[in-house]
């Protein structure tokens, strides 16, 4: 299946790229999103009339992404959690739970943006994380997870 990115899409293409794609990734992911659209002659000649507003659109999304990671840069978020005697956490800090601490420190962040690149975090102590807030820009953050001990 060939399609019109309408917008970056990581590891695949930038906005009016005509990418192969597979059937299902396009049908089920792509096109229901609005990242993409199907290939076909009325569809690029539509695009190419409307190629200068996407930009336009693509390009404020961008300035205000590197806006809101200025304000982030060198946050520090602290979490309490139930933690035993050795500084293990009983469960485990997710990114749904760091999306809900920036919400609370003003930063209007989905938990899809939160990436823990060694899965949940389950210790005592500060952890670096990183909150991609497009493709292109990624915002180091610092949770600081302190123990609750029952």
């Amino acid at each position: 299946m060939q399609v019109i990115l309408l917008e970056k899409v990581a590891n695949l293409g930038n906005l009016g790229d005509v990418v192969k794609v597979r059937d299902g990734y396009g049908r089920n992911f792509l096109i229901p999103q609005r990242k993409a659209r199907t290939a076909t002659a009325a569809a690029l000649r539509e695009f190419e009339a409307r190629r200068a507003e996407l930009e336009a659109a693509a390009a404020a999304k961008m300035a205000e992404a590197q806006a809101l990671a200025q304000k982030m840069e060198g946050l520090t978020v602290q979490l309490v959690q139930k933690a035993g005697v050795d500084g293990r956490l009983f469960g485990s800090v997710t990114t749904g739970d760091i999306a809900d601490a920036l919400a609370k420190a003003g930063f209007d962040v989905h938990k899809s943006a939160v990436r823990l690149p060694n899965g949940p975090l389950k210790t005592v102590g500060d952890h670096a994380v990183e909150v991609a807030l497009l493709t292109d820009v990624v915002v180091p953050v610092t949770v600081s997870v302190l123990g609750e001990h029952i």
